[in-house]
């Protein structure tokens, strides 16, 4: 995860991909992936840019938060994936 750190906008990646599957499987839950991955990139380019940190961002508390946070979140956006429609 650390590579994130390094080149936010490798976060793009997973966020754009859980987006393309929104488009073909239209689970909410997928959208919410990809679109909390383009926000986390987002504020990892803000951490870059020093726009969101005085200066000493290098102890980065927020990681033991966020980083769970992505995984349980993506977790979520698969299990939509997998989860088969109900028929109407």
């Amino acid at each position: 995860m650390s590579l994130f750190i390094r080149w936010p906008l490798l976060a793009l990646v997973p966020g754009l991909l859980f987006l393309g599957l929104y488009r073909h499987a239209r689970r909410p839950l997928i959208a919410f992936a990809g679109v909390t991955w383009l926000l986390y990139g987002l504020y990892e380019m803000g951490m870059r840019w020093r726009w969101l940190c005085s200066g000493e961002c290098d102890i980065r508390v927020d990681l033991l938060l966020i980083y769970p946070a992505l995984a349980v979140v993506s977790l979520l956006g698969l299990i939509g994936l997998l989860r088969r429609r109900p028929d109407h």
